[in-house]
């Protein structure tokens, strides 16, 4: 752990998940307060949101290497129509790992959308309709009333995506493989490299072990935070 490598790809897991996870929790929330009723039409874009959840990590990342390819890229093409020059986006660092980020997002708001959707289905309708005979509107509705009834599916919602991001390897590996430099190199990638390109397998399982003491404390977080829902569902 004397290794300056093994913090610096650290740090970057943790700025990784904390980006990724606050986005993705206010997007899948708000998306879930946006298509909780029962309007035409709402079912068909449950089911478009949910689509990236269902590819595959590897797919996902060819997918997103396409689009921010420099030469052949579906955003420099975007750009070059309003006379931008192009982007290298996987060969610089702070818009290397802008694209690691967008990847995550797109492919994983959608879990948190699912987990909302259900969660908010389940408050209490009579709760909502004495808090709008109260005189309440929509704001205060959902942000006194809702989401606090949600909070635990939220904090656990919360704790399984981190659990996620810390262990996100497929995605980073087909796009930037932690380039460039290692700027975009997450523990778990670091790990790899490790064990199957430098063949230094007593480090990366040295390593392996500080991953896997985050990740076993963030899950019994998790399931400690579960019980009071057990208990509500006894009741």
């Amino acid at each position: 752990f004397k290794d300056t490598a093994v913090w610096r790809s650290l740090w970057t897991t943790l700025m990784f998940a904390f980006v990724c996870v606050t986005a993705e929790m206010a997007l899948g929330i708000a998306l879930a307060l946006s298509l909780e009723g029962s309007v035409r039409g709402m079912a068909f874009f449950r089911t478009l949101f949910i689509l990236p959840m269902m590819i595959a990590p590897i797919a996902v990342g060819l997918i997103w290497r396409y689009l921010f390819d420099a030469q052949f890229g579906l955003l420099n093409a975007i750009l070059g129509v309003f006379g931008a020059a192009p982007v290298g986006w996987l060969a610089q660092e702070h818009t290397a790992f802008i694209a690691i980020v967008i990847a995550d997002i797109w492919q994983w708001t959608p879990f948190v959308f699912i987990m909302m959707i259900a969660a908010l289905a389940n408050v209490d309708g009579a709760v909502l309709e004495a808090a709008r005979i109260d005189g309440a509107n929509w704001w205060q509705s959902t942000f006194r009333v809702k989401l606090p009834m949600v909070m635990h599916v939220i904090i656990i919602t919360l704790l399984m995506r981190l659990i996620d991001a810390f262990r996100v390897l497929e995605v980073i590996y087909i796009l930037t493989f932690g380039g460039p430099g290692d700027s975009t190199e997450i523990l778990s990638l670091h790990i790899y490299k490790t064990a199957f390109v430098s063949q230094r397998l007593g480090s990366a399982a040295a390593i392996s072990v500080l991953l896997l003491v985050v990740v076993a404390g963030l899950s019994w977080f998790a399931l400690r935070l579960s019980n009071p829902l057990k208990d509500e569902e006894r009741t």
